[in-house]
Formats: C-alpha cells, sequence, structure tokens
C-alpha cells in the first residue's frame, strides 16, 4: 500500500538518492550526480513536493514543480519532475505520484504543467500521455549528454504539456 505526504527536508537523503538512481540510467536527466539539498529545494517551487511511502514508511519516490521562468507571468507555469526508486518501478507509483502532483498543482492555482522527456523514454511519454500531457514536439538535439549509455550523443527532448480544465484560464 502506498501513501503519499508532503516532501520535507526529512526526506532529503531518500529523494537525492532516488533521483540518483533516475539519473544513473541515463535517461532521465541531462544532470549528471544529484545535487545537494540546498540547490535542489531552491530549484523548485515550494509546493506541491510530495514523496510516496511504501507499507514501512520507506520513501519510494516523489514528486516536485519546478519554475519555467521568474518573470511572474509564468507563475501558473511548473515543470515536472516525477522519480520512483529502482526497486518500485513498474508498479503504478509513478501515476500515482503524477496524478497527485497535477490535482495539487491545480490546488496551488497552477494552469499549464510542462515536461521534458528524453525521446528514447518511452515508458514516461506514455505515462504522461495517460495523465493528460500533450506532445508539443520534439526538441531535436537539445543537448550533448555527459554521462550513461548514451555519453557524448546530442539528445531529443519530447516537450509536453497538459493545460487544467479547473484553474480560471480562457
Amino acid at each position: 500500500m502506498t501513501t503519499l505526504r508532503t516532501m520535507t527536508p526529512a526526506d532529503a537523503a531518500d529523494v537525492l538518492a532516488i533521483y540518483a538512481e533516475g539519473i544513473a540510467t541515463g535517461h532521465a536527466s541531462f544532470e549528471s550526480a544529484a545535487p545537494d539539498w540546498v540547490h535542489f529545494d531552491d530549484s523548485k517551487l515550494a509546493a506541491p513536493r510530495l514523496v510516496a511511502l511504501d507499507a514501512d514508511g520507506a520513501v519510494t519516490g516523489w514528486a516536485a514543480l519546478s519554475p519555467v521562468s521568474s518573470r511572474c507571468v509564468y507563475g501558473g507555469v511548473g515543470e515536472v519532475s516525477v522519480y520512483v526508486a529502482e526497486a518500485a518501478r513498474g508498479q503504478g507509483l509513478g501515476r500515482t505520484l503524477l496524478q497527485a502532483l497535477i490535482e495539487a498543482s491545480e490546488a496551488e492555482g497552477l494552469w499549464t504543467l510542462t515536461a521534458g522527456i528524453f525521446a528514447e523514454n518511452t515508458a514516461s511519454i506514455r505515462l504522461h500521455e495517460q495523465c493528460g500531457f500533450e506532445r508539443l514536439g520534439v526538441r531535436r538535439g537539445l543537448g550533448k549528454m555527459g554521462h550513461g549509455p548514451m555519453a557524448g550523443q546530442w539528445r531529443d527532448v519530447v516537450q509536453m504539456e497538459r493545460r487544467s480544465d479547473l484553474v480560471g484560464v480562457d
């Protein structure tokens, strides 16, 4: 049984370890290593931030939003991050986290969620589509990978977006 709750600084070690597992796959981020907690914390919106807990209370995944711009007009737009511990993958936890993040973002007044996903990460693309995200296009050769199985290769990133029906945007 999975429980979701708000992420706190006490979750830092677990959250960063799960992030590092995702980075190690070479299909989750251009970052080559998880940052320290201060950098991670500063890079995310204050809310929503969620962690998933297994029956024993261990953190098995997390979801958070990053701002897309410092300009005030983009205050209702967030970039999605969802990471699941290697041992918990393939059990629907990513969907549980993403759906909860969507609901929590709408409660916070966000009207658009974005995601940039490596083209090879078809499971993440499919997950986002199942949760109402649309493909906007592909940014070809957006960056050169510095680690993982595709080190040295230019990576294509699929841009996805979900507009809220609940937040009053005409």
